[in-house]
């Protein structure tokens, strides 16, 4: 994968000795599991291929700590599953860290802090606010069963009732953007970080509106006990001390949005 002259220069100034106290995994190959549908942090480009602020990270990190990743696509709710049963080493996938979670799967270090945000059609003006869009019934809102974007739709957005038909389930998150542009349902919540993503990528046709709704971490996630825990975040704590998470940063929230 080649890298952007910014991240490039931020790997060149990286302080040797980090590199040199970071476990070494042995060349052994990693699956990681992955969904390619949270752009910029993974996702398909134009021409097909899976591109991203996480494949970068972890391309990094296998390097650092000498091991090979194995990408493996899966929908979103068959990745903790398969984590949690040792069917593969590792996901990546804007997954936010929670406690719930965290009883069937171990964390690594948050990577990322996202903030969740209201994703519309970009002509949307019935509502522009959390508050308009509940007090519409005839609105309906997009989510994946199991999501944080679902759990906060239903007890920050809506009711509180988890069945609310209101909620239209997708298996997918861009299934369920595309059910939004093409006029299915009108909202889809998601972290700042896909929803910039999709803003950018989709020219006018989307855009964010209201408030941020709540704060949250990423990490990746790791079947329990798994001895790459420990050894990612030496990593993750290596490519924040040398500034690469920083170069990521640019390369895909600034220059991903111009086109670049």
């Amino acid at each position: 994968m080649t890298r952007s002259p910014i991240l490039a220069a931020a790997l060149l100034a990286a302080l040797p000795a980090a590199a040199q106290d970071l476990p070494d995994l042995g060349g052994r190959e990693v699956v990681v599991a992955v969904e390619n549908a949270y752009p910029p942090l993974q996702f398909l480009d134009a021409e097909g291929a899976a591109v991203g602020w996480e494949y970068d990270a972890v391309a990094e990190m296998a390097e650092r700590l000498n091991f090979e990743p194995v990408w493996e696509v899966m929908s979103w709710d068959a990745t903790i599953p398969a984590v949690a049963e040792g069917q593969v080493d590792m996901a990546m996938n804007g997954i936010t860290i929670r406690e719930d979670r965290a009883e069937v799967v171990d964390f690594s270090a948050p990577y990322m802090t996202s903030e969740m945000v209201m994703l519309v059609r970009g002509d949307e003006e019935r509502f522009a606010d959390a508050a308009g869009f509940a007090a519409d019934e005839d609105l309906l809102m997009a989510a994946q069963p199991g999501t944080t974007p679902f759990y906060v739709g239903v007890y920050e957005v809506l009711d509180g009732d988890e069945a609310n038909p209101r909620i239209q389930m997708f298996e997918t998150f861009g299934a369920g953007v595309q059910a939004l542009r093409a006029g299915d349902v009108d909202l889809v919540l998601t972290d700042s970080t896909a929803g910039e993503g999709y803003v950018s990528a989709s020219d006018g046709a989307l855009k964010i509106v209201g408030e941020k709704l709540g704060t949250e971490e990423f990490g990746f996630i790791f079947p329990q006990d798994s001895d790459l825990v420990g050894a990612v975040d030496a990593a993750i704590a290596a490519m924040r001390a040398d500034g690469t998470l920083v170069a990521l940063n640019t390369k895909w929230f600034l220059d991903y949005k111009m086109g670049e």
